[in-house]
């Protein structure tokens, strides 16, 4: 089968991993998943401006690929995020983009920053962590297929389309000025072009994976990752997130956000691949729902997204939904389990009154701190991605 890198990039940053990204960079999981889907597109870009500059960029994009590939890192991603060594991998991850982008590369990460609304920082690692993924995507299926320098430079060309349909308007790699006057390194004749990048690249990326082997000698003894799968974040979309309209086969078109909570949905359900088949450890959260304080009555501007939801399973009379409430670890326990359970609840009572089936809905469970990651003590930042309202496709 044909790799596709981009949705091969998609499949390695599970909601998990990008939840686990959120904490260690301190953004909204929202931002993080804005970033990874312009950062993979661009960072591809300029992988594949390298490989198809001729048999010394593929050469020198292969040996990269394959000592990536080899590293473990694709394996063990979850280490680096849920440790907080992504934060540390920032200097190297922006020296692997360097490499790539050249002196574009600021005027990018400043890019995807806004278009993201996260920090120049997490722009610049998330970057920097995508390029490296990519060349470890690509190592492996070098391996497996055993490419050569001309194989892999057609695998990266039969790309182009995907890559160039996937960049967020107004961010391409030929839409960037150059923010640098000294350009020479980049404008050299080929071949000592990529002789003078190809060792700080492999450099960088050797950096990043002695990050993940010291991330997981410091996790040894960290608990299970929570079994919840998500997008994105339970507070109101505030800037940066892209509006797009949710097309239902019943012809209906939902307001929603890329990367929310119907977009992922329904596209999940219109999935083949088996890797979306369904599994009880599967969630994905709720990005714009929220509730009174202390209480389980949900606010009005929280019924848009709940009316989404009924639209979706009317749209999809096969789908049926559990709805799971959880709670960060501050208070009581009992009384968190008790409010994530009302909460939870609440929601598949709104469902029901907006239209949705009842032989659609799975029932509600509360699960409160039980699966939060963020200390009680911790800033509000980090615990409000513990409070949210997720559902799990139980049917479809």
């Amino acid at each position: 089968m044909t790799l596709n890198l981009l949705e091969a990039v998609k499949d390695i940053f599970t909601p998990d991993k990008i939840r686990a990204a959120a904490s260690s960079l301190g953004e909204s999981e929202r931002g993080i998943s804005t970033a990874i889907s312009a950062a993979a597109p661009l960072a591809l870009q300029g992988i594949i401006s390298k490989a198809t500059s001729g048999d010394d960029g593929a050469s020198s994009i292969l040996q990269a690929a394959k000592i990536a590939g080899s590293s473990g890192i694709l394996d063990n991603l979850g280490n680096i995020f849920g440790s907080g060594g992504l934060s540390s991998i920032t200097s190297s991850g922006a020296d692997v983009v360097k490499r790539l982008l050249g002196d574009k590369t600021e005027s990018i990460i400043s890019s995807i920053s806004s278009f993201a609304g996260i920090k120049g920082s997490s722009a610049s690692s998330l970057i920097g962590t995508v390029s490296s993924v990519i060349l470890g995507l690509l190592g492996k299926h070098a391996a497996g297929d055993n490419l050569t320098p001309a194989g892999l430079s057609n695998l990266l060309s039969s790309q182009k389309a995907s890559v160039t349909a996937a960049l967020p308007a107004g961010l391409n790699l030929g839409s960037f000025a150059h923010t640098s006057a000294h350009t020479s390194a980049y404008t050299v004749e080929k071949t000592e072009t990529n002789r003078r990048w190809l060792m700080p690249l492999l450099l960088a990326i050797a950096v990043i994976i002695l990050v993940w082997i010291l991330s997981r000698s410091c996790n040894k003894d960290a608990t299970t990752v929570a079994p919840v799968d998500t997008v994105t974040v339970n507070t109101p979309v505030t800037a940066g997130p892209e509006s797009i309209k949710v097309k239902l086969p019943d012809g209906t078109e939902l307001d929603a956000y890329k990367g929310g909570i119907e977009d992922m949905l329904v596209a999940y359900l219109n999935s083949e691949d088996p890797a979306d088949s369904i599994s009880s450890s599967r969630w994905f959260d709720f990005d714009n729902l929220n509730f009174k304080t202390g209480s389980a009555d949900l606010t009005a501007e929280s019924m848009k997204q709940v009316q989404n939801i009924s639209a979706i399973l009317k749209a999809y009379p096969k789908v049926n939904l559990k709805i799971g409430g959880y709670t960060d670890k501050t208070g009581n326990e009992d009384n968190n389990k008790k409010l994530s359970q009302l909460r939870a609840q609440a929601v598949v009572d709104a469902l029901k009154n907006t239209g949705a089936a009842e032989s659609q809905l799975a029932g509600a469970e509360g699960y409160g701190s039980q699966f939060a990651k963020a200390a009680a003590d911790a800033p509000d930042e980090q615990r409000k991605l513990d409070r949210r309202i997720s559902v799990s496709v139980r049917k479809k």
